[in-house]
């Protein structure tokens, strides 16, 4: 069978952000509390001018030539953030990226977990249609609310990834272990802007699932922890993902565990910095990986568990390629990081309070907006997406 997987990954977040430290003074915190009992140091916050239609084009048009555009013939996005409960995000992204018509359009939900799903359907549809390319993206926003416990675990941005044959960054395995359970540790009624969560019991079920995953893959695939080069986690928070993998270190030797312990830094690199995008939050890690480990290599195993809450995990590995780093935009996070402008707090708390919502027509500015792809308001409640 000939190998499938991701050919292409990037990844957006919007030009603004707020300062862990600040933010937990202004809360009455430790700072402390923040960045090391979380693990986030920064976080992206939305002007009105984005949303995660905007977000996942411009995430995509970074990494797409025009013979990609061509060749797309299936968009998958995923979100829980949603615009519209009927229309899919996935057709808006097929006219602002220039796709051709010849193309299916689907949007997808299941907490956070969905963009794995999206991913496997686009490997397995690869694999059944020789030559088909399939974009999976991934775009949320995730809000909690104004001074409550999940406000520090905010965030947003989206990831895109190009799914092809022969693909240059990683292959993926056909090794998935998944599991579903109706559990209420976090949901969002269709009533609700914010999330609604049981952090701590979230939090256990999260390690619960990964655990159990994980003795399962160990006893169908007959695979141990020696086997693999590195873990890319679902990190709603970066301390999130480093509880989950300390459950499993004592299987390895000490010095295997001081390299898994190096590599799970350079996962969490960027998620320190953005905060939480539900369903791309393990693929910007996987990202976060690929962009800053100084030791992998063609051949190395990736284990990667995708969780979203209510809920569904799913544990899969994926081998990485000889040209994985030509798969990757050069330098975006790091210029990402170097244009962005900080936002005092009560100028995030404003930001925080004027998204775009109601029936109501509405004009946005977007001047101050430098990404490509912007929503410029409301009219006749239909979402107005330009270019400029």
């Amino acid at each position: 069978m000939v190998p499938v997987g991701i050919d292409k990954i990037s990844f957006f977040a919007p030009h603004l952000y707020t300062d862990m430290t600040e933010l937990a003074r202004a809360r009455n915190e430790e700072p402390g509390k923040y960045l090391v009992g979380i693990g986030q140091t920064e976080q992206a916050v939305v002007p009105p001018t984005q949303d995660v239609v905007t977000m996942a084009a411009n995430a995509a048009d970074q990494m797409l030539t025009a013979a990609d555009r061509q060749a797309i013939d299936t968009i998958i996005f995923a979100t829980e953030s949603g615009i519209d409960n009927s229309k899919s995000g996935a057709v808006y992204l097929q006219r602002l990226l220039g796709l051709n018509e010849w193309t299916r359009t689907i949007e997808m939900k299941q907490a956070c977990y969905a963009g794995t799903y999206g991913l496997m359907q686009a490997r397995d549809y690869v694999a059944l249609h020789p030559g088909s390319k399939v974009l999976v993206v991934a775009s949320d926003i995730a809000r909690y609310g104004l001074h409550t416990p999940g406000e520090v675990t905010q965030g947003a941005g989206a990831v895109a990834m190009l799914v092809t044959e022969n693909p240059r960054i990683v292959t993926l395995e056909r090794d998935n272990q998944f599991k579903s359970a109706d559990i209420m540790d976090f949901w969002r009624p269709v009533y609700a802007t914010e999330a609604l969560v049981d952090g701590h019991f979230s939090a256990d079920v999260y390690r619960d699932f990964f655990k159990t995953l994980w003795e399962r893959y160990k006893a169908v695939t007959g695979r141990t922890i020696h086997d693999f080069k590195g873990f890319a986690f679902h990190l709603p928070y970066t301390k999130q993902g480093l509880k989950a993998l300390r459950d499993i270190l004592p299987e390895a030797s000490e010095t295997q565990q001081a390299a898994l312990l190096a590599e799970f830094e350079a996962s969490r690199v960027y998620n320190k910095r953005i905060g939480n995008l539900y369903t791309g939050s393990v693929y910007l890690s996987l990202l976060s990986l690929l962009s800053n480990s100084t030791t992998l290599q063609a051949g190395d195993r990736l284990g990667i568990f995708s969780y979203g809450s209510g809920a569904e995990g799913e544990f899969y590995s994926a081998i990485v390629q000889p040209d994985f780093k030509q798969g990757l935009v050069s330098g975006q996070l790091e210029t990402l990081f170097a244009k962005r402008q900080q936002l005092s707090i009560p100028a995030y708390e404003q930001l925080f309070n004027e998204q775009l919502s109601g029936a109501e027509d509405r004009v946005l500015d977007i001047s101050q907006d430098p990404a490509k792809f912007v929503l410029a308001g409301l009219q006749r409640q239909q979402r107005q997406y330009v270019a400029h």
